[in-house]
C-alpha cells in the first residue's frame, strides 16, 4: 500500500458496507455467518497491513471462536423470533468482530504496552473489560497499535508500523487508541472499546472522522475505582455512528439490554418477515433511538474557544475547525437548543483557571516516578518517555502535590463551570493531523508542547472527570474530517450520544 493511496476502495466488502446494529441483526437472522464476519475483518487486516492499525492478529483463535459461535447459533435451529430476541439481549454483540488496545490484557495474546522497553507478557487472563465485552459475543481478532504506554497522542513506536490515518495514509491516525480508530474507519471493525486518559479516545476519534465517546469517572465499573484526579483513565466506544458507539457502551457499562413495547412495535410495522424480530437494547441504544425518532427537549449549550492550555501556550485554530464548530453550533441551533458562547454568562476575561498547563504536566508524567526501569531499560525508551521520566524523577513531591491538590479542587467545584449550560461546546483539533513521525522528530520538550497545541480541549475534561463525546460534523476540501467536542455533566452519557446523533442526522 502506497503511502499516497486513500482507502476508499470498497472492491474488498469491509464493516462500512453497514452500521454494527445492522450486522448484529444479520448474524442472528442467519444471513451472514460469524466466520464470515470474522474472516472479513482478518482479510482486511492483512489486507491493509500497511495502515499499522494491527500489533498482533490471531486468525487461528477469532476463526476458532467464530465457528464455535455458528456452531451454537445452528444448533438453535430457526428459533422463534422470541427465541432470537432473547439472544439479542444476553449476547448483544454476537459474533461481531472487534479488538482491544495494547494497553488491555486480553487472555493468550501478547501484551506489549507499547514499548520494546519491556519483554511482551502473555496474560492468562482477560482484563475485565475484555471479559465483558467478549461474554457479550464479539470476537477479537487481535491488538491494535498504540503509543509507547499510551502516553503521546500519535500511535508511534519502536515495536511496529505506525497507525496511519485512513483518510490520508501520510498522517497520524492520532493516539491512544489509533490503532482502533484506523481499524474502524477503515472498515476493517465494526467498532472498537478504547481508553482516555487525556483525549485518547476523542483526539483518534476526530483525526478519522468516528463517534468517540469518553464516560465519566466513574461511570464504567471495569476502570479504575478512583475517584480523584489521579484517576484520569476511563473506557468508550469508537464507532462511525453514534447509534453503533450506544450499543458499544451499553455493553462497557454493563447495562441490561431489553425490549420496549415502541421497539416491538416499530418491529412489526416494517413487516412480518422473520428477520424484522425486535433486538433488545440498553439504555444509550434506546435513548439515541428515540432522540432521532422524537428529538430532544431543548439543551442550553455553551460554546468556548478558549483552551486551558492557553496562555501558557499558544493556541491557533485552523479554518477547518473553525468552519466545524460554526456547524456543531448550527447542528444544535436547528434542533430548537440554545447556544450561547460562554462569555455570555460568566462575564469574567477567563473560563479555565490559570496554571493548568504546568499542573496537567505535573499529574500527566507524576506516575512514572514510581516506575522501576533498570538502567538498560531506560536505553530503550522512546526519547517522549524518558523526557517525562526525567521530569517526574526530578520534581521535588511537594510540587507534585501541590499541582495535584489545585486540579482537584478544581474537579470538586466542576459545577461551578457549567453554570447556566447542560452543555459545553469546544472545538477538538486545532489543526488537521501531522504527519507520521513530525512530533517523534521534534526535541522532546517542543514534542510535548505541540502535542498541547495539537489537542487543546481534551485533557481538562480527564481532570474534572466528565464525559465527552467528538462528533464528527465538517469535512474540508481535502476530504479531511473535522469535529466538535460535546462535554456533559456527570451521568450524561446516553443524553451526549443521543445529541450526537441528532447532529450526524441533520448533515
Amino acid at each position: 500500500m502506497e503511502p499516497a493511496d486513500r482507502t476508499t476502495d470498497l472492491s474488498l466488502a469491509d464493516f462500512r458496507a453497514a452500521t454494527a446494529a445492522q450486522w448484529r441483526r444479520a448474524v442472528l437472522a442467519r444471513d451472514v455467518s460469524c466466520v464470515e464476519l470474522t474472516t472479513t475483518a482478518l482479510t482486511a487486516a492483512a489486507t491493509m497491513s500497511g495502515l499499522g492499525a494491527f500489533l498482533h492478529l490471531d486468525p487461528e483463535f477469532a476463526l476458532a471462536r467464530a465457528a464455535q459461535t455458528d456452531a451454537t447459533l445452528d444448533l438453535l435451529g430457526r428459533s422463534e423470533d422470541r427465541g432470537l430476541t432473547e439472544l439479542s439481549a444476553t449476547h448483544p454483540l454476537l459474533g461481531l468482530p472487534t479488538a482491544f488496545k495494547d494497553l488491555v490484557p486480553v487472555a493468550g495474546l501478547p501484551l506489549t504496552m507499547g514499548t520494546a522497553a519491556l519483554p511482551p507478557q502473555v496474560p492468562a487472563r482477560d482484563h475485565p473489560l475484555a471479559r465483558r465485552v467478549h461474554r457479550a459475543g464479539a470476537i477479537s481478532v487481535g491488538k491494535t497499535q498504540v503509543p509507547e504506554f499510551g502516553l503521546p497522542c500519535y500511535s508511534e513506536n519502536r515495536i511496529g508500523a505506525p497507525a496511519r490515518n485512513p483518510l490520508s495514509l501520510t498522517r497520524t491516525a492520532g493516539g491512544s487508541t489509533g490503532g482502533g480508530a484506523a481499524a474502524v474507519a477503515a472498515g476493517i471493525l465494526p467498532f472498537a472499546p478504547g481508553s482516555d486518559g487525556g483525549g485518547s479516545i476523542r483526539i483518534p476519534a476526530a483525526a478519522c472522522g468516528l463517534v468517540g465517546l469518553k464516560p465519566g469517572r466513574g461511570r464504567m465499573s471495569d476502570d479504575d475505582a478512583g475517584t480523584g484526579v489521579r484517576s484520569l483513565m476511563t473506557s468508550g466506544p469508537l464507532a462511525t455512528t453514534a447509534e453503533d458507539a450506544a450499543l458499544l457502551f451499553d455493553v462497557m457499562a454493563g447495562h441490561r439490554f431489553t425490549v420496549s413495547s415502541d421497539a416491538v412495535a416499530g418491529s412489526r410495522s416494517r413487516g412480518s418477515r422473520r428477520k424484522e424480530f425486535p433486538l433488545a437494547e440498553g439504555p444509550a441504544m434506546r435513548t439515541v433511538r428515540r432522540a432521532l425518532s422524537e428529538g430532544l427537549p431543548p439543551l442550553r449549550v455553551g460554546v468556548t474557544t478558549e483552551s486551558p492550555f492557553s496562555p501558557d501556550v499558544e493556541i491557533t485554530l485552523e479554518e477547518p475547525a473553525l468552519a466545524a464548530l460554526e456547524a456543531g453550533i448550527a447542528a444544535v441551533s436547528e434542533s430548537g437548543h440554545v447556544v450561547q458562547g460562554t462569555d455570555h454568562c460568566t462575564g469574567a476575561d477567563r473560563f479555565w483557571p490559570e496554571g493548568y498547563h504546568r499542573r496537567f504536566q505535573t499529574l500527566w508524567t507524576s506516575r512514572l516516578a514510581e516506575s522501576e526501569f533498570t538502567e538498560e531499560q531506560v536505553t530503550q525508551l522512546e526519547p517522549l518517555t524518558r523526557y517525562f521520566l526525567d521530569l517526574a524523577g526530578s520534581r521535588p513531591q511537594e510540587k507534585t502535590q501541590e499541582a495535584i491538590t489545585s486540579l482537584q479542587e478544581f474537579s470538586d467545584n466542576v459545577e461551578e463551570i457549567f453554570g447556566p449550560w447542560d452543555v459545553i461546546m469546544t472545538p477538538m483539533l486545532a489543526f488537521r493531523p501531522p504527519e507520521i513521525g513530525w512530533f517523534a522528530a521534534l526535541p522532546p520538550e517542543e514534542n510535548y508542547v505541540q502535542q498541547c497545541r495539537f489537542t487543546p480541549y481534551s485533557s481538562v475534561v480527564n481532570v474534572l472527570g466528565l464525559p465527552a463525546i467528538n462528533v464528527p460534523v465538517h469535512t474540508d476540501a481535502e476530504s479531511m474530517s473535522w469535529s466538535v467536542q460535546l462535554i456533559g455533566k456527570h451521568g450524561s452519557e446516553e443524553q451526549l450520544l443521543a445529541l450526537a446523533a441528532t447532529m450526524m442526522s441533520a448533515q
